[in-house]
């Protein structure tokens, strides 16, 4: 019941019935009152004719007084008005007086009756119309719900009932819009990584077919079959490549991977991390610089993380010329580590730098022929670890990236714990 009385037109509705019901009453007290005043002139009336009839017939006035007040009934009285006609059952018509009261309290009783008819059956269809619009306009936005458009909602302001069901189903739009959006940047997600795939794949499927060209003609020349048969080995071996860091990065946008976050020796990652590249260090004539011991652990998945580093240490040899070096420093809070690599290269571009982390993007300077994925791939590990890749480079200076990672969390709590007593220590 106290559900029923939330809705605000449920309640306009019992107000005017209750008010209908207080005219109902008031009326009926006024045609009571107007009745017994009418009676009371007729009565006074047919006394006045009674008293007049008996004085003009020599009756003394005593006489009349106690004919008037004396309210016994005898025997003769009642026979004589029954020889006059004047019976329970003689009809109204032979009372004009009483007949007119009667008849104007008929007459007021029907249009009491029409009136609150009236006001109650206007009550009614205003309750009805207002409920019938509400559900009109539900259907309406259902149906546009059901075709895609989320633009209108249903009205949720008032309590009641009705109005906690439009709120359901308002939550269930916002979730079908949620949904929807989802699908979307899914269907552009996958149509966009099948462009790039296609587009990334075409330049060396051309040279491999090529290559293949070349060597169905040159069966006679050990040399040009060597050298081609290397060319596409190169070739494949940048498709495989660029397949693999591509299916990373769409298992990492769609969440398919989670992360096994272990504490691991960051010492131990970065040689996993250089030991792929360290061939390059000798021919290029280029430095790894640790200026001081690295004894830092890091909080994360050993196995992605090292690629991580690795895509970063990579980039920056591929941007250092001959005789360069690469310096990599860390430092450990209790709330998290970070890892510093510079490189003291040409730097990076004010127009480039916004744009190095963009899948595919590649500097017009730049002297790498990588695809442009390695630095989208490591911020992409690194962010899905709650942590944060940045770069800077002042003009000349070299990049300098740096990798933030939380530390594992019951180290936070102890730090967090550790922080007041710390506050309270005098210097």
């Amino acid at each position: 019941m106290s559900r029923l009385l939330q809705e605000k037109t449920t309640r306009r509705l019992l107000k005017a019935i209750l008010f209908l019901f207080i005219l109902n009453l008031i009326c009926d007290l006024g045609i009571t009152r107007e009745r017994s005043r009418q009676t009371r002139e007729l009565l006074l009336t047919q006394s006045r004719s009674i008293a007049s009839s008996l004085l003009d017939s020599g009756m003394s006035e005593e006489v009349i007084a106690k004919s008037l007040t004396d309210t016994a009934v005898t025997p003769g009285g009642t026979q004589l008005l029954g020889r006059l006609g004047l019976r329970e059952n003689t009809s109204l018509r032979y009372f004009p007086g009483l007949s007119a009261s009667e008849n104007s309290a008929l007459i007021l009783s029907l249009l009491k009756l029409f009136l609150l008819f009236a006001l109650l059956f206007t009550a009614i269809l205003r309750y009805l119309l207002l409920q019938n619009r509400l559900q009109l306009k539900a259907i309406e936005t259902v149906s546009a719900y059901t075709a895609g458009s989320f633009g209108t909602l249903l009205p949720q302001t008032e309590e009641g009932t009705l109005y906690r069901l439009f709120a359901g189903i308002n939550h269930m739009a916002a979730a079908l819009k949620t949904g929807q959006e989802t699908e979307h940047r899914t269907k552009e997600f996958l149509k966009n990584t099948i462009s790039d795939i296609s587009h990334q794949l075409k330049t060396p499927l051309t040279a491999l077919s090529m290559y293949n060209e070349i060597l169905l003609e040159e069966p006679d020349h050990p040399g040009t079959v060597l050298t081609f048969a290397q060319k596409s080995e190169a070739a494949i071996e940048r498709m495989k490549t660029l397949i693999l860091s591509l299916l990373k990065i769409a298992r990492l946008d769609a969440g398919g991977i989670t992360f096994r976050k272990t504490i691991s020796p960051l010492s131990n990652l970065l040689a996993d991390a250089l030991e792929p590249l360290s061939w390059r260090l000798t021919p290029e004539k280029k430095k790894i610089i640790l200026p001081k011991p690295l004894t830092e652990d890091l909080y994360c998945d050993p196995g992605w993380t090292t690629e991580a580093l690795g895509n970063i240490l990579k980039n920056a040899l591929d941007h250092t010329a001959e005789g360069g070096q690469i310096t990599i420093q860390a430092e450990q809070s209790p709330l998290e580590t970070r890892i510093h690599i510079t490189d003291n290269g040409p730097g990076i571009s004010p127009s480039d730098l916004h744009h190095i982390f963009k899948r595919f993007y590649r500097s017009q300077t730049s002297p790498s022929p990588g695809a442009g994925l390695g630095l989208p791939l490591a911020k992409a590990i690194i962010e899905g670890q709650s942590g944060t890749l940045t770069v800077q480079s002042p003009p000349g200076s070299g990049a300098a990236f740096t990798i933030s990672l939380p530390a594992a969390p019951h180290t936070q709590k102890s730090a967090c714990h550790s922080q007041p007593q710390h506050r309270l220590t005098k210097p």
